[in-house]
């Protein structure tokens, strides 16, 4: 077996955690306020990260602390929409809104860079809010579900974060920043919690479970799986693997939850899968690519010849 697939297993996994992870949290908030149960499960994953990478953060300097800083407030605001939407939309539904990111970055980074976008993008958009529109709409505007709305406010920061995260690891250390993230995270849901809701120390086994699973597996866990596979294997397959995520948490939802799309939210979720998968497929490189395949085929018979 090759590193690249090995690789290529091992995000798959890690896609697997998460589209589980939004079960698990839906399910531990039927106990927990949302920001009590980020404050539990961040602070969890920060404690166990600084044990695991103390050498990494002896020597950070300023320029990766404050950079630091900037991204776990943005994460902090992600997990925190994404979290209050699930009190009030299904997990499959949450996935597949959030998974809306993938279709945002490139536009942002085309928009930063003050380029226009390419054409596969501007098809991906009006696909995904298509989809977008039969996954939340029932009959009006009005009814549309208040989870949903935070869900894709979530997407649109989430998108943000993945531009800062690109821009700020070519400067700083990857494994600091993601530390100081969760630190921060950690510090603000405390502090949100403390502040407007009553916070609670979880008595139920099964709430503890998720708790761990999230923080182990899905948070600390996932991010050293990636840090490393994405080494052996190229950012569009890394990219292709994580559209499964939604796919997954649908899964999930259904088996254990018995959450159900209806028809119409199921062509939607079709509809942003596929807009994702269009949006991260090169298919220019990989047009070149086949022309040079068949050049060489044909370079190859001549010279049987």
């Amino acid at each position: 077996m090759s590193k690249q697939l090995k690789a290529d297993i091992a995000l798959l996994l890690v896609t697997v955690g998460w589209g589980a992870s939004f079960l698990l949290t839906k399910s531990s908030l039927s106990e927990l306020s949302t920001f009590n149960f980020l404050a539990i499960r961040f602070s969890i994953a920060f404690v166990l990260s600084l044990i695991i990478f103390l050498k990494q953060l002896i020597n950070m300097d300023r320029k990766t602390i404050k950079q630091g800083v900037i991204l776990g407030i943005v994460v902090y605001a992600t997990y925190g929409l994404q979290t209050v939407g699930l009190n009030y939309t299904t997990a499959s539904k949450s996935a597949f809104i959030t998974g809306f990111n993938v279709i945002l970055v490139p536009i942002f980074s085309a928009l930063l860079m003050k380029k226009v976008p390419e054409k596969k993008v501007f098809f991906s958009v009006f696909m995904a809010f298509a989809g977008l529109g039969l996954l939340s709409l029932n009959k009006s505007i009005s009814e549309i579900n208040i989870g949903d709305i935070y869900t894709f406010i979530c997407a649109i920061i989430c998108a943000i974060h993945i531009i800062l995260l690109g821009r700020y690891t070519m400067e700083s250390e990857p494994i600091a920043l993601a530390v100081i993230q969760m630190g921060v995270c950690a510090i603000l849901s405390l502090i949100t919690t403390l502040s407007f809701e009553k916070p609670i120390v979880p008595t139920n086994y099964e709430v503890w479970t998720n708790i761990i699973i999230l923080s182990v597996v899905c948070t600390l866990g996932a991010f050293i799986v990636q840090s490393i596979a994405q080494k052996f294997t190229s950012p569009t397959h890394t990219a292709l693997i994580f559209t499964a995520e939604p796919v997954f948490a649908a899964i999930f939802g259904y088996v254990i939850l018995g959450e159900i799309l209806s028809k119409k939210g199921l062509i939607g979720a079709v509809l942003i899968l596929i807009s994702m998968i269009i949006t991260e497929v090169d298919f220019t490189n990989r047009k070149h690519r086949y022309k040079e395949i068949v050049d060489n085929a044909v370079h190859n018979i001549n010279i049987s010849k």
